[in-house]
């Protein structure tokens, strides 16, 4: 079986970095100036114990395929249709992705959609380099078919991972787990916008989130669950010479990209707040501001966290009368 692994940076470069070095067939899709450079130098991998240059196989875009393949998703949310066309619809896809919005766009186009609920520290700015941070195990990755169960294929994808190195569970309500996720991932925008001490956003986005979530009876995995499951199996740890910059929507403002995911984490529980009638301040000044910043190609930590604490505590208000 060959995993064909579209969106190399931090997530798609470790899972296919990691299931490379176990052995396993792997073609990267990658672009640009990260396509050259893995075309020309191969996979640079850091860990916190290791840093090695792989020869991993790279295309640029859509090529013939076999049915041994398995597609695995791991770009932005905000490129999952682009990231899908030209490839073939008999394949199956594995989305290992932020956010609960790319599973049914992929399943209009593809019969066989599996779901992967992602925990695993890394970070992509330079062409051609992937830092992994996670130890001893590089992440914990829950695989499940969309919208439930597990099959013979999640059952394999989950061993060639834990063989690769990685904590995997075959989970039936693998979307549970992807919206315990996403409550996680509601501090992104956070995050990316402010300097240090921003904690108090994040928190105030998940109770928001929650209370949304528990409106529309959506079932969602706890931190408590997530932690149990983790344990010291998936830890940070230092990478020498290398700064440990921040996550997903931090890495698209450091990297100048012009999109962040926001509309997809922020932006789902303001879709669902508003289907239900609901209001959702927090989490809509977050996607607001977060897509701001990213236009307007801001760095990270540009806005003060005094700054954006007012902007939602006004809106709050507004909401609220």
């Amino acid at each position: 079986m060959r995993y064909i692994v579209i969106g190399a940076g931090a997530v798609g470069g470790t899972i296919g970095a990691k299931l490379f070095q176990g052995g396993h067939e792997v073609l990267l899709i990658a672009r640009g100036a990260h396509y050259a450079s893995l075309r020309a130098s191969g996979l640079r991998l850091i860990t916190p114990s290791t840093a090695e240059t792989l020869a991993v196989p790279v295309a640029d875009g859509p090529i013939p395929t076999g049915e041994d393949d398995v597609l695995v998703l791991a770009t932005k949310s905000q490129d999952t249709v682009a990231a899908l066309d030209g490839w073939s619809r008999e394949l199956p896809v594995v989305l290992a992705q932020n956010g609960v919005g790319n599973e049914p766009v992929a399943l209009r186009r593809f019969e066989r959609v599996y779901g992967m609920c992602v925990w695993l520290p890394a970070l992509h700015l330079e062409p051609g380099v992937v830092v992994s941070y996670g130890t001893p195990h590089p992440g914990m990755l829950h695989v499940g078919r969309y919208p439930q169960g597990v099959d013979d294929l999640a059952a394999r994808v989950t061993g060639d991972l834990t063989g690769s190195g990685f904590v995997t569970l075959a989970v039936p309500d693998v979307m549970r787990w992807k919206y315990g996720k996403l409550l996680g991932n509601l501090g992104n925008a956070a995050e990316a916008l402010c300097e240090p001490g921003f904690a108090d956003i994040p928190v105030q986005a998940r109770a928001e989130a929650m209370r949304v979530l528990d409106a529309a009876g959506i079932a969602y995995s706890t931190q408590e669950e997530e932690r149990e499951l983790r344990g010291h199996l998936v830890d940070l740890a230092p990478v020498a010479g290398v700064a440990r910059g921040g996550g997903s929507s931090w890495q698209s403002l450091a990297r100048s990209s012009g999109t962040i995911e926001a509309d997809f984490l922020n932006g789902e529980i303001v879709l669902l707040a508003r289907t239900l009638g609901v209001p959702a301040p927090v989490n809509e000044v977050l996607q607001r501001e977060a897509n701001r910043a990213a236009r307007e190609k801001l760095p990270p930590g540009s806005m003060p966290v005094a700054k954006l604490q007012a902007l939602i505590d006004e809106r709050c208000a507004a909401v609220s009368r």
